[in-house]
C-alpha cells in the first residue's frame, strides 16, 4: 500500500478565515504524513462552468473517488453542504475523519456526547475529534517568537493529531461486499439517487476502475 491516498477535506470555503485555515492544515498533513495523505481542497478544485449544479457535481464525484474524507463540524451551526457531503460518503463506506475545533457546544445529544445534532453521529467506519481551538492558539502564540511559528507549530501537531485518526479509520474492515460487480451496483446507484447529472461523469469502467484502487490500497 504505497499509493498516497486521496483525501476530501469538506467544510466552510465562504471567506479568508477558511480557506486559509483548510489550506495550512492540508499542506501541514502532507508534510507530516511525507506524501501518504494528499488533501483535496473543493476550494481548490477549478470550475469549468458558471452553473452551480455543476459545482455540487464535481464536488459529490470527489467523495466518492476518495480514500478518505476530513468534515469541519466547527461552528454553532453544521454547515448543511458538509454534513450532506458526509452521509454521501456514509453510503459508499467512505472513511471519515470528523475534526472540530470549536470550543463552543451545542446539539441535542446526551452529556458527554458530541456537540452537534445526534443525526450526524454514530455512523461506522468515522473517527471523531474535538479540541478547544482558542486554547492551542493561545498556547502556541504565548510560546512562539514570530507568528509563523507559532502557526507552524499549531498545524504540525494539529495535522499529526488528524493522521493518527486517519490511520486508525482506514484500517477498518469495509462494509462494501467483496464481489466487485455488487460494489459498482452501489456507486451507481448512489449517483443515480444525487442525480442532478453527477450520474453521467463516470463511466461502468471507470468505476470499476475506482472500485479496484480503492480495494488494492486497502489491502
Amino acid at each position: 500500500m504505497n499509493d498516497s491516498l486521496r483525501v476530501y477535506f469538506a467544510g466552510d470555503i465562504f471567506n479568508h478565515k477558511d480557506l486559509v485555515g483548510n489550506l495550512l492544515l492540508a499542506d501541514a498533513i502532507k508534510s507530516v504524513s511525507d506524501g501518504r495523505y494528499h488533501c483535496i481542497l473543493p476550494q481548490n478544485l477549478e470550475q469549468t462552468t458558471g452553473r452551480s449544479i455543476d459545482i455540487r457535481n464535481q464536488d459529490l464525484l470527489e467523495v466518492m473517488r476518495a480514500d478518505l474524507l476530513i468534515l469541519n463540524f466547527d461552528g454553532t451551526e453544521l454547515d448543511s453542504g458538509t454534513v450532506v457531503e458526509f452521509l454521501y460518503a456514509k453510503s459508499l463506506d467512505v472513511p471519515c475523519v470528523v475534526l472540530r475545533t470549536d470550543f463552543r457546544s451545542g446539539g441535542d445529544e446526551e452529556i458527554g456526547g458530541n456537540p452537534w445534532n445526534l443525526m450526524c453521529s454514530g455512523y461506522p467506519r468515522t473517527e471523531v475529534m474535538t479540541l478547544n481551538g482558542m486554547a492551542w492558539y493561545q498556547e502556541f502564540y504565548h510560546g512562539s517568537d514570530t507568528t509563523k511559528t507559532a502557526l507552524d507549530r499549531l498545524y504540525e501537531k494539529l495535522a499529526g493529531k488528524v493522521i493518527t485518526r486517519m490511520d486508525k479509520v482506514f484500517k477498518t474492515p469495509s462494509l462494501l461486499p467483496d464481489n466487485p460487480v455488487k460494489t459498482r451496483e452501489i456507486f451507481r446507484w448512489a449517483l443515480n439517487y444525487a442525480g442532478g447529472g453527477v450520474e453521467n461523469l463516470i463511466s461502468d469502467t471507470e468505476l470499476d476502475e475506482l472500485i479496484s484502487s480503492k480495494k488494492n490500497k486497502n489491502s
